[in-house]
């Protein structure tokens, strides 16, 4: 896997030499997915090598719309897949996107980016892979249980998206949380999910607070009742050193710490396994990584592959241990 490195002038866009897809981050190269996806093509029966594209938090927008357009203009330029940076990219390039998913359209970002022909496509996965990755977290039939709510830290990109998801659901008549908490640390990005949300409708009870302190999380988290999901979508431990919370935390009983983070220092983990005498699971974002790349994987090579990756099931068991496998190595 190379890597574009991000740099504080003008980023530069280079045609690819043979079938490349696309890996936009911050810091591409300590993912994994630089010794997963090999090991997946090669199963996949896939034509394609992966690059990664590391920019800037809150890089120049004009950056964005280099990388966007590059990949747009080139035919050996598949793809790609956007983390960290879904919004910025999209605000700053919406225009050279010939069509976008509704998802897109509502939430204003793309993590996808996939050629149909000669037009480029950008989608937003995360409604898609957020409520996968929840599933998978708590099993199936939780929220029919009673009570349980789901508090997420952070209200960017991927908590607007699950949130989007779990609204949906609860129009189909599916089971959701009793109740949503979503925390920020400042409140423009909370102002922007109330506004989203108040346009579609939004269906589950939602309570907006803004946190400028971990101590503010904590009184948030212990107010949850037992049983309660508690999500770090901060991006702390990951593109930042930390944790949302301090250590003097208590979480619910019988409570579930999911990170949206895989690797990294996962200082959030920590300190829900420190109680797991009280009944918390920590669960790593192992299976949103599993579920957000094998979704991209399946629009940009929808053309190549054999069959459609399944979202469960023994194939996705088996892209799970090949991925585990590899990383291994």
């Amino acid at each position: 896997m190379t890597t574009v490195a991000a740099r504080a002038s003008r980023v530069e866009f280079a045609p690819a030499a043979t079938p490349t897809f696309y890996f936009i981050g911050v810091s591409t190269g300590q993912s994994s997915i630089r010794k997963v996806f090999p090991a997946w093509a090669e199963y996949l029966g896939l034509d394609a090598t992966l690059a990664g594209i590391d920019l800037a938090l809150g890089d120049d927008p004009e950056n964005y719309r280099t990388v966007v357009r590059g990949i747009k203009d080139d035919p050996n330029s598949l793809g790609a897949l956007v983390t960290t940076h879904k919004l910025n990219l999209y605000r700053a390039a919406a225009d050279l996107f010939d069509e976008i998913g509704p998802d897109t359209e509502t939430i204003g970002e793309v993590s996808c980016l996939a050629k149909r022909g000669e037009k480029l496509f950008g989608d937003a996965k995360d409604p898609i892979t957020c409520a996968l990755s929840l599933d998978a977290v708590v099993g199936d039939g939780y929220w029919g249980r009673g009570g349980a709510h789901l508090l997420l830290l952070g209200a960017g990109g991927s908590s607007l998206a699950l949130t989007l998801a779990l609204h949906r659901r609860a129009q189909a008549g599916q089971q959701v949380p009793a109740r949503i908490v979503v925390s920020n640390r400042r409140p423009g990005r909370i102002e922007e999910m109330r506004e989203i949300h108040q346009r579609i409708g939004f269906s589950i009870p939602i309570e907006y607070r803004v946190a400028p302190s971990p101590a503010d999380n904590d009184a948030l988290v212990e107010a949850l009742p037992p049983g309660s999901v508690v999500a770090n979508a901060t991006g702390l431990g990951k593109d930042r050193p930390g944790s949302p919370l301090t250590d003097a935390v208590r979480f619910p009983e019988r409570s579930f710490a999911w990170d949206f983070n895989y690797r990294g220092d996962l200082v959030f983990l920590e300190q829900a396994r420190a109680q797991a005498g009280h009944g918390v699971t920590a669960v790593d974002g192992w299976f949103y990584f599993l579920h957000g790349w094998t979704r991209v994987i399946a629009e940009v090579f929808a053309s190549q592959l054999r069959t459609e990756i399944p979202t469960a099931g023994p194939e996705f068991d088996e892209l799970s241990r090949i991925a585990l496998a590899a990383t291994a190595s």
